[in-house]
């Protein structure tokens, strides 16, 4: 697969990004949802996130392969005042059929690229301990600060816990 076309999502990428929540969701990924997820609650989820995006408070990026939505992020820069330096990343998602090609983290140097155009200095994230994604931010330079036991239910049932991880970014 060629680079994939990195772009800032609307409100008409909406049913793409349901489709790719519900599989996410589906396929065991930890991203603050329950299987079976509702095709409505997913939408529900992301016209409020869409929302937030057009008032400035986020960016979600995805990733393209052609016409089709194959990943994506979130860039939360909607944060307390007291914290103007920092953003956070969020619910990465790449579909099942496209992992391991570099989407993943072709998504997080555009979420970095536009963090310190934004004047962030710092990024934060968090990753479910089991199956979670730490090994791709660690390679990409983010330093793992600690683990939280028991943090949430996985997707299935049972219980994981949370890696929290942060990387400094040079000014922007």
């Amino acid at each position: 697969m060629p680079d994939p076309l990195i772009r800032p999502l609307v409100e008409s990428d909406a049913p793409a990004l349901v489709h790719l929540l519900v599989e996410t969701v589906a396929s065991g990924g930890s991203v603050s949802f329950m299987h079976p997820l509702a095709k409505e609650r997913a939408l529900s989820f992301w016209k409020a996130a869409l929302a937030s995006a057009g008032r400035g408070e986020r960016v979600i990026l995805g990733a393209l392969d052609g016409e089709a939505l194959v990943g994506t992020v979130t860039l939360v820069l909607a944060l307390p005042e007291n914290q103007p330096h920092r953003a956070e990343i969020a619910k990465m998602m790449t579909a099942t059929a496209h992992r391991g090609r570099g989407i993943a983290r072709a998504l997080l140097i555009e979420a970095e690229r536009l963090a310190r155009a934004q004047g962030r200095t710092m990024l934060v994230l968090d990753t479910a301990s089991e199956e979670g994604a730490g090994g791709l931010y660690e390679k990409q330079g983010f330093v793992f600060c600690g683990e939280i036991p028991d943090f949430a239910l996985k997707p299935h049932g049972g219980l994981t816990g949370t890696r929290l991880y942060y990387k400094r970014l040079p000014p922007g």
